[in-house]
């Protein structure tokens, strides 16, 4: 495995840690007006790097397919979100700022719960980095090297205030701060795995790269618009959120145009 290929698996990773880090530095709580920009700025991330990265890559791959080059984008981004609503059905997990948990019954901590819910959210993520570094890999799909990186520099970017978000309940919740932190930063780990195994698969399944492209797509959508985005919207200062998310789409527009 190339340096490169690790480096990309990795820098989502640290920036998951490093937003982990923040509860040595910030009070118990974040405060609301911060916490509402952020989940915001992440949802402009993922949703961008979800059409500019993933979604239109994928429809210009089969280019030669002409109107129906669009049926990979459509048949994965579906099977995608059928995916992670499978996930989020089977899977007892518990969202930042709820009570009541979601998925079948079980006697798991709050703790182990919100963990959980990280996982899933964080799954997807890992996945969209994974397939465009193995698009890249395996040249001559119109992915490049630069690309690659921009969806892994991007993703690690959102994953900043995203580690911040997970460890400052944490803390908040009685945990101390070095177990919020060590709880917020293994939260991410799950994205260098997924985006491993999808590596894996992809390079030995180069026809269906599109669908995979399309795939995580769809899974990361599914997390915008089932936990970001109504978390962001809730009670006061929504306009925020919106402010955020702008920025965090034009981010990563930017990012991908400029480097891929």
């Amino acid at each position: 495995m190339t340096t490169g290929i690790i480096l990309g698996l990795i820098i989502p990773f640290l920036g998951t840690v490093i937003g982990s880090a923040f509860v040595f530095f910030m009070k118990e709580q974040m405060p609301v007006l911060v916490q509402k920009t952020l989940l915001g700025f992440a949802s402009g991330v993922m949703v961008a790097a979800s059409v500019w990265s993933l979604l239109i890559p994928g429809m210009e791959m089969v280019a030669d397919m002409g109107k129906w080059s669009v049926m990979p984008a459509a048949v994965g981004f579906l099977a995608g979100v059928a995916f992670l609503l499978f996930i989020d059905y089977v899977t007892p997990h518990l969202h930042l700022g709820e009570t009541k948990p979601e998925g079948p019954k079980s006697h798991l901590s709050r703790t182990a719960m919100l963990s959980l819910a990280v996982t899933i959210h964080n799954l997807p993520e890992g996945m969209g980095v994974g397939v465009v570094l193995a698009g890249a890999m395996q040249g001559g799909v119109g992915i490049t090297a630069a690309a690659a990186l921009a969806m892994s520099l991007g993703i690690a970017i959102q994953n900043i205030p995203e580690g911040a978000i997970i460890s400052m309940p944490m803390r908040a919740a009685g945990n101390s701060r070095w177990r919020s932190f060590a709880i917020g930063s293994l939260s991410g780990i799950v994205e260098p795995i997924g985006g491993m195994a999808v590596i894996l698969l992809a390079s030995f399944m180069t026809p269906i790269l599109p669908y995979f492209l399309a795939f995580a797509a769809g899974a990361m959508l599914y997390v915008v618009v089932e936990e970001l985005i109504p978390e962001m919207s809730e009670g006061e200062h929504s306009n925020l959120g919106v402010i955020g998310f702008s920025a965090g789409f034009v981010l990563m527009m930017v990012l991908d145009v400029a480097l891929g």
